[in-house]
């Protein structure tokens, strides 16, 4: 976890950032992504020279070299070696600014050019601090934080993430953290699997899914094509900003995987023969614009489905993506439960009678807020091209731990929030977080929860009642019990109201005789 003395580190740069011009939160975390580049470019490099140096054998992997890299503006030699951030970070500011302005920046969009691994994200890169003070600052607090430590940097990093979310108009790339966890508890991925998430953003569901494994799996670093898989062949995120490929592959980086596929791709306008079948399990929560023209959207998901509801082509991206046996945890909006189109009939039913669709999570319509108070669910499934939908398990989530209003705050201590707390939540925190009892009613959800009540949070619906009309809105199956309540006789109420009118004329007419 992150000190509150480096927290007020960030927070001071961000400060300065704002006062030095630079208003938007993405580009103030992208520049700061590339120094943090820049930084980690040191860091591989002195780690091949320590090995060198111990193995007794030249370095296998130069990212800079010996000589000089180009003349400044006197006509100065600068040297590869000035570029390096053990050099930077000692120079003073002026100096400092020149370095990075003029000559590492065209360093890393070199690189790119180059085709280069660590610099695929680096194309197009701008350097936009408008002041070396300020840029001073900003590699003094860097240089300060030990981020040899991966949870330190994947904190620091997610810490600086969560400011885009608070911005606003940026969230849309951020889902709420603990809502990424409870869908990675759910899914529980495995050291075996084959990871996507094709509207990646700030890569946040790879990030998690990352950890968990960590924790729940740390033998598999033991094991050289385990730990090979995990780092280069694991995690795979699409996007098409490239500010959030840059962000995204930075934040994959400073959580320990060096290798993630963090690529430039158009999910819906794209063909998708070379990645068809390919995914063992995927984690999204994709942007729903509305409609898309039929020329800009991939034939082979018009192929799944006729519609130009980007709601509705991902879904069909979810199943042309994933291997037979794959699982999907992925957000949707309310409407792909109960739209009344024929393409939206048309997923439901796919979901339903092709393949195995396992559960449906309500969320509460303010879990996106401040920045979207859309109602939206979790649909889990798992394509198996032969059906095996049994019992569709529902939950409808009325809290999450945070207030649903725009302020979005705590509910509970910091020890009893997300899908698996510290603690255990009484009955009362329960009712201000409902994301544990999800992941344990989850765990039931083959035997115990069949049981359930249609009045609960929580129940089981069989394939054929579903299968009459492809409804999966939660409220179309949830019983309501209606507490009974005695009334008086409509007389009996008339004739004491009468009463009473008589008893207000007497006592007016009392008080005009005494005026």
């Amino acid at each position: 976890m992150l000190t509150g003395e480096i927290r007020s580190k960030i927070d001071q740069v961000w400060n300065a950032f704002w006062a030095g011009g630079i208003a938007n939160p993405l580009e103030v975390i992208e520049q700061i992504t590339y120094l943090l580049f820049v930084r980690g470019l040191d860091d591989i490099q002195t780690r091949e020279e320590n090995k060198a140096n111990m193995l007794g054998r030249p370095i296998e992997r130069v990212i800079f070299p010996e000589g000089i890299y180009r003349q400044d503006r006197d006509g100065e030699d600068v040297r590869y070696q000035e570029l390096r951030w053990s050099r930077l970070k000692n120079e003073d500011p002026a100096r400092m600014f020149l370095l990075v302005s003029e000559f590492v920046f065209p360093f890393l969009r070199e690189m790119a050019e180059a085709g280069t691994a660590h610099s695929e994200h680096m194309k197009g890169a701008r350097f936009t601090i408008p002041t070396p003070g300020l840029l001073a600052k900003v590699v003094d607090m860097l240089a300060e934080i030990p981020l040899e430590d991966r949870d330190t940097k994947g904190d620091l990093y997610e810490y600086m993430l969560g400011k885009i979310a608070s911005a606003g108009q940026n969230g849309q790339f951020r889902t709420p953290r603990h809502i990424i966890k409870l869908m990675v508890e759910l899914m529980k991925p495995t050291p075996q699997d084959v990871i996507c998430d094709p509207a990646s953003g700030t890569c946040g569901f790879l990030v998690a899914a990352g950890e968990h494994l960590r924790e729940h799996h740390s033998k598999l670093f033991m094991d050289t094509s385990l730990n090979k898989h995990f780092h280069n062949a694991m995690f795979h995120g699409y996007d098409f900003d490239q500010t959030m490929l840059r962000i995204g592959s930075m934040n994959m980086q400073l959580h320990g995987v060096e290798g993630a596929d963090i690529r430039y791709r158009d999910s819906l306008a794209s063909g998708h023969a070379d990645d068809a079948d390919k995914y063992s399990l995927i984690l999204a929560n994709p942007p729903f614009a509305g409609s898309l023209d039929y020329d800009t959207t991939a034939n082979d998901l018009l192929a799944i489905v006729k519609t130009k509801k980007t709601e509705l082509l991902f879904m069909a991206l979810f199943l042309k993506l994933l291997k037979p046996g794959g699982r999907a945890a992925v957000i949707v909006p309310d409407g792909v439960l109960f739209g009344s189109s024929t393409a939206h009939k048309a997923i439901r039913k796919m979901l339903v009678d092709d393949h195995k669709l396992d559960a449906v999570v309500k969320l509460p319509s303010g879990v996106f807020r401040p920045y979207a108070g859309v109602s939206t669910a979790i649909v889990f499934f798992t394509k198996t091209n032969s059906g095996g939908t049994d019992h569709v398990w529902f939950y409808d989530v009325q809290a999450d731990g945070m207030s649903l209003d725009d302020k979005r705050q705590m509910l509970v201590p910091e020890e009893k929030f997300g899908p698996t707390p510290r603690e255990a939540l009484t009955a009362d925190e329960h009712a201000k977080n409902n994301l544990p009892d999800v992941v344990a009613r989850w765990a039931k959800r083959a035997d115990a929860e069949r049981n359930n009540p249609r009045t609960g949070q929580s129940f089981t619906v069989t394939r054929e009642e579903i299968a009459a009309d492809y409804d999966l809105s939660l409220n179309r199956y949830k019983e309501v019990v209606h507490e009974s309540a005695e009334h008086r006789p409509p007389k009996e109420i008339i004739a004491e109201l009468l009463k009473l009118e008589n008893e207000i004329a007497t006592g007016l007419k009392d008080l005009e005789a005494m005026l």
